[in-house]
């Protein structure tokens, strides 16, 4: 990216001030509020952080709450000792949050069960003996591939308790990624389970793992869960090596004391997608990540203990570690954790789960909510969703259309929305509103939550109106670095403005108000005849058409322009993708940005290539509109897709 400001073409004037009833009840009730809190996070970080680390328990105090003497590799509360699955589940023993449920949970087929705190710490500590019997002890790496059965967050805290490193692999993901992230952690236990459920079918997934570690001389046992699924299919059980479960657990204790630990000790790696080069193994740590992911569970989501709060991502992403395990729970809140897809049996399931469970806080993506205005507004409307009181979304920047659906659909016009704004590497929400504080503008990822400095800068550090996203200081949730790589994390993240500021590789622009809006990647910035322009605010304007869904752009190159467009755009139910939309939707880009934006082409398809987490992946989509051979597709959800999109843009070459 060139030193120089980019443009902006998204005018979103909407705003949606919170309710007094929800301010009045919230954590945080006042701007003002917010503000000291803020301007005193950013002064005295060691203050205000040590203050926030005093609300959870420890072992033994920390020497020194920030050693920033090696930058960027930051250190938090060095010297304390702490566990971060004791405070998700033994500081709740003694108080009212024993008997109450920690999760409840639903699978695919329909079966059920819930789990008091009391009952989910037996389990834990069941599953850490069984561990400890297969030789599995503190700074050993263990790789879980599990479905989303109560066994996984089980698995995540038996982990943590006994100080291993848990590398959660998404069970959708091939036999091959399975392979690069047990060789590259050197995992020596894999747990997973005979099989799982997704969308009415059986995901074989010890086969899966089979394949997968045949080459791993570093895995000694493989545990393997057993699913309950009735059905009789193939796989074996490796005589020396394989162990199953419920065999191993029947003879452990339910007592296992969770380990002291440093607060530097490694909690956890979790790979990135890979989308754009070998996936990378990002390290977060037990005290500062548990500090930050308890405060930013606590005040985005306004959190209480009566609350039934339901994440929708898998475990298999940083999203599921930090806000349907660990944030939470450290907060005793009850976590719904669903097996299955958003549309099995119908595509009214999702909301069928909200109204059975009373789901008070629901945190989606803004991908799920564009397939949700899809399939129909019918499908919310059959569901009583009034025990809802607060939305959220995660993934990407939301469109303002979106938005308002979200609002007015689901949240019945009075839940508050956070659009949050973070990554794997930070560990914990880093933009947010404060849903009893900020008056939220759609598509916008508002303010900058508690020790967060950003600030939209130019590559040569001058700030400006619209240019890259930065972090000024660190935090407690930011990632010690990449796994065997540092050198590979500062190239990719301490890159720009002399290694001084953290680049999490958006661009971004800020309004009047300092809200900071997300533009996207900034290799997704194009340059039509010199016009710089983010293509998630032109995203954003076909999706204001009643009939579109979803939409990526890219930029392609031009003789004339520079880079020229092309739209890939799905529609909603209900409509067709014709000439006839092609036209209004250039009439739309024409009166909303000018004729410039104007694309050279736009292709209709039922999807668009998403990787399992649900970003789209819009270097496929460059690499079809340019002609290029096709990249790693193993990460993609329905790796069909792109084939189908290769001859959709063959035929109309």
């Amino acid at each position: 990216m060139s030193d120089q400001q980019m443009d902006t073409v998204l005018a979103e004037t909407r705003k949606f001030p919170p309710s007094s009833e929800f301010s009045s009840k919230a954590h945080i009730k006042s701007m003002e509020e917010y503000q000291a809190l803020h301007k005193r996070s950013i002064e005295d970080p060691e203050g205000f952080w040590s203050e926030v680390a005093s609300e959870l328990h420890w072992f033994k105090e920390w020497d020194t709450v920030l050693n920033d003497s090696e930058p960027p590799f930051f250190k938090w509360f060095e010297g304390g000792k702490t566990n971060i699955c004791y405070n998700c589940l033994d500081r709740h023993l003694d108080g009212p949050n024993r008997d109450k449920p920690a999760i409840v949970w639903e699978g695919e087929p329909g079966d059920s069960a819930t789990l008091t705190y009391a009952e989910l710490h037996s389990l834990v500590c069941r599953f850490a003996n069984v561990l400890k019997s297969l030789g599995v002890g503190k700074g050993d790496r263990v790789a879980i591939y599990l479905p989303m059965v109560v066994e996984l967050p089980a698995a995540v805290l038996a982990c943590a308790r006994i100080g291993a490193v848990h590398n959660v692999v998404f069970a959708g993901f091939s036999s091959e990624s399975i392979k690069d992230r047990v060789l590259d952690s050197q995992a020596k236990l894999v747990i997973t389970a005979d099989a799982g459920w997704r969308r009415g079918k059986i995901l074989a997934l010890k086969e899966i793992v089979d394949a997968g570690v045949e080459e791993c001389d570093c895995v000694e046992n493989v545990l393997v869960v057993k699913r309950g699924i009735e059905e009789e299919f193939a796989f074996s059980m490796k005589e020396g090596r394989d162990h199953w479960y419920h065999e191993l657990a029947a003879g452990q204790s339910d007592d296992c004391p969770a380990e002291e630990l440093d607060a530097e000790d490694m909690l956890f790696l979790l790979y990135t997608s890979g989308t754009t080069g070998k996936p990378k193994g990002i390290m977060h740590t037990q005290a500062g990540y548990m500090v930050y992911t308890y405060l930013t569970a606590k005040y985005v989501f306004d959190l209480k203990p009566e609350d039934v709060y339901w994440c929708t991502a898998d475990v298999g992403w940083i999203t599921g570690h930090s806000y349907l395990i660990y944030g939470p729970m450290q907060n005793a809140a009850t976590v719904v954790v669903y097996e299955g897809a958003p549309n099995w049996p119908d595509n009214g399931r999702f909301w069928e789960i909200v109204e059975k469970y009373k789901v008070s806080i629901f945190y989606t993506a803004p991908t799920a909510i564009r397939a949700f205005m899809k399939w129909g507004d019918e499908f919310p409307k059959k569901c009583d969703l009034s025990s809802l009181r607060l939305l959220g979304t995660v993934g990407e920047a939301i469109n303002p259309e979106a938005w308002i659906w979200y609002h007015e659909l689901i949240g019945g016009k009075r839940c508050p929305i956070v659009d949050t704004y973070w990554q794997t590497e930070t560990g914990g929400i880093i933009l947010s509103p404060l849903p009893g504080v900020t008056p939220t503008k759609p598509g916008s990822a508002t303010l900058p939550f508690f020790g967060i400095d950003p600030a939209v800068l130019t590559d040569g550090g001058e700030e400006v109106r619209a240019g890259i996203l930065s972090v000024r200081q660190p935090w407690p949730g930011m990632t010690r670095g990449i796994w065997g790589d540092q050198e590979r994390y500062k190239d990719t993240y301490w890159c720009k403005w002399d290694g001084k500021y953290y680049f999490p590789g958006d661009g971004a622009r800020k309004d009047e108000d300092g809200y900071i809006w997300i533009l996207g990647r900034v290799d997704d910035v194009v340059n039509v005849s010199g016009h710089r322009i983010g293509t998630a605010e032109l995203e954003s304007i076909y999706v204001e058409h009643p009939s579109v869904a979803e939409s990526a752009v890219i930029g392609v190159a031009h003789e004339i322009k520079g880079q020229g467009l092309v739209s890939f755009v799905t529609v909603r139910q209900g409509f067709e993708g014709d000439e006839t939309l092609s036209k209004a939707l250039n009439a739309l880009v024409a009166q909303k940005i000018g004729k410039f934006a104007m694309p050279e082409r736009i292709v209709f398809s039922p999807d668009l290539p998403k990787t399992r987490s649900g970003k789209i992946m819009r270097r496929l989509l460059r690499d079809i509109a340019e002609g290029r051979e096709l990249g790693n597709v193993t990460t993609l959800a329905d790796p069909s897709i792109v084939e189908s999109l290769q001859d959709q843009f063959n035929k109309g070459a």
